[in-house]
């Protein structure tokens, strides 16, 4: 099946015959096919055929190195945009570290974006001590560059800045260690996140001279580090930019939240050749390196015909490769009837109950890309709150992704270490009652409530040693202890009315503990050696129980 023609030319009416596909993305007969399987590029199909793979289901637990050029400033999240709005403070650190926006614009990164020391090895060991089942590495970030040797777009990491196969090389640490393998796309919205590359400063010194992205053109480039490049291809076109006539830094703001933030996945209307080629790059991602997951930072599906075009080739592709489906796509904000066709993605978020379908959390323990003064300030999301989500997640049919952020040398800070290390000591103990799990009859018990959606963690208050989490697995019942309980523990749902309780052990250890039971709960003495300071996991048999 052909690419279809409703993906290549959507939102083109109304530009004639100025809207053409560049060269650079005319692909070869096949390059854009759809692989042939059960799979049609449809919502219909891909509700009605698709099923969450074991593998996604017992892992339970991934991280992320969400890592590119914007990391090298350490100044946080969306550099490669707010450094163009003057006022804002990461504009502020531009300015005042490698000069003016309109000499040095975003693009000067990559030069200084090397990745010396980046042992991906020496940190797969340290994830996969802390407990991750699977590994997830960023393709492209809205600033529009492939961390991959990429046939369809010349921004790369091996031609460019660090000069390797970043994509390829994190998939072989992470496949040697038996971890499953994922890629992040996040650039289907860089054609309107870039446009303040093409802005200018609406006061001061260098009013209204325009941004480095509205004056570069391939042919700037003779003689110097991006000769051979077209800027324009990684800035991706002035097609929303900023207005003449702005005169105050509030103004421009106030334009740039109006109109560049389109958060929808319609393909763009100004630039249809934009969807071919984020096509073409995102096949080329996932034939060339076979992810067992793609993660797209998207409301639905990216590009809308695209994004369900990639969707049916993925799926197929995974059936050819595996024998049987074995691929994972995230994309977040789902209505419910699609929520069967893929895995829903809650960013920062948390959910209220069981969710019928398998969901994931994907979060982060400071800023997306790395920001030196979280570390500096002792900021970053502790172990222990860490494994509290972890738990509460899992009792309710999810996953955690959680994002360790990446320095732009390549290297994690000592904190990061710390935190990892802190994890995978629970993890170690406990784990049994976390992978491999499904939910109970219900999610768990407990004096704190839970905040639902997207961006709703910075709202949850801290789970104490009342907050207990519930989860099943074969013959065996777990429960989670959200903190350190005293020395005797009282589970109320599992009184008389839940079964017979025969048995109950602290996982990891085969020594029984005393209980007794009765119509007011379980009742459980704790040795003082048995707990943790996180909490810990009691495995609980007999008969009706599970």
């Amino acid at each position: 099946m052909k690419l279809t023609k409703r993906t290549l030319l959507q939102g083109a009416a109304g530009l004639g015959a100025a809207a053409t596909i560049p060269v650079a993305a005319q692909a070869s007969p096949g390059l854009a096919e759809v692989a042939s399987g059960p799979f049609q590029p449809s919502w219909e199909s891909l509700i009605d055929g698709y099923k969450a793979p074991d593998w996604f289901r017992d892992a339970k637990f991934g991280l992320w190195a969400h890592w590119g050029a914007q990391c090298v400033p350490e100044a946080g999240d969306w550099y490669a945009r707010h450094m163009y709005v003057q006022g804002h403070p990461q504009y502020d650190h531009h300015v005042r570290t490698y000069g003016h926006p309109a000499d040095n614009g975003f693009m000067e990164m990559y030069p200084r974006w090397t990745a010396e020391n980046w042992n991906p090895d020496e940190l797969l060991d340290l994830y996969a001590g802390a407990g991750a089942k699977y590994f997830v590495a960023m393709a492209n970030h809205h600033d529009n560059f492939d961390a991959y040797d990429s046939k369809f777009h010349d921004w790369n990491s091996v031609r460019i800045g660090p000069k390797k196969d970043l994509i390829g090389l994190w998939a072989k640490a992470a496949r040697a260690r038996g971890l499953k393998f994922g890629v992040s796309n996040h650039s289907a919205h860089a054609w309107h996140w870039f446009q303040t590359a093409y802005g200018y400063d609406p006061e001061g010194a260098r009013a209204n001279e325009r941004y480095d992205a509205f004056k570069l053109t391939k042919y700037d480039g003779a003689g110097k580090w991006w000769e051979g490049l077209d800027p324009q291809d990684l800035y991706g076109g002035a097609v929303m930019a900023l207005p003449d006539g702005l005169t105050t830094t509030t103004a421009a703001r106030d334009w740039h939240e109006a109109n560049d933030r389109v958060w929808d996945e319609k393909p763009p209307l100004q630039n249809p050749a934009f969807v071919r080629q984020w096509y073409l790059r995102c096949k080329d991602l996932i034939d060339s390196y076979r992810p067992d997951l793609v993660y797209f930072d998207n409301f639905d599906l990216p590009l809308g015909q695209a994004g369900l075009d990639i969707a049916a080739h993925y799926y197929n592709a995974s059936i050819g490769w595996h024998g049987s489906l074995q691929a994972v796509v995230n994309t977040k904000h789902l209505p419910a009837e699609r929520r069967m066709a893929v895995i829903e993605d809650v960013e920062r978020g948390l959910r209220q109950d069981i969710e019928p379908h398998p969901w994931q959390t994907d979060t982060c323990i400071g800023d997306w890309h790395y920001n030196r003064s979280v570390f500096d300030r002792k900021g970053y999301l502790g172990a222990a709150t860490v494994i509290h989500r972890l738990c509460d997640i899992v009792s309710k049919n999810g996953n955690l992704l959680l994002s360790i952020p990446v320095r732009g040398d390549g290297t994690i800070d000592s904190e990061e270490r710390r935190i990892v290390g802190e994890i995978g000591g629970w993890m170690q103990r406990f784990g049994d009652a976390i992978y491999g799990t499904r939910p109970w009859r219900i999610y768990g018990e407990g004096p704190t409530s839970v905040e639902a959606g997207m961006f709703s963690e910075g709202k949850q208050k801290p789970f104490t040693a009342a907050d207990i989490r519930f989860t099943t697995k074969g013959a065996a019942l777990y429960a989670l202890v959200l903190g350190r309980p005293g020395d005797n523990l009282t589970i109320t749902a599992l009184g008389r009315k839940a079964g017979s309780v025969r048995r109950v052990e602290v996982v990891g250890s085969p020594s029984p503990l005393s209980f007794r039971q009765d119509t007011a709960g379980l009742h459980v003495t704790i040795p003082a050696g048995a707990s943790h300071d996180f909490g810990l996991a009691l495995k609980v048999t007999g008969k009706g129980l599970a």
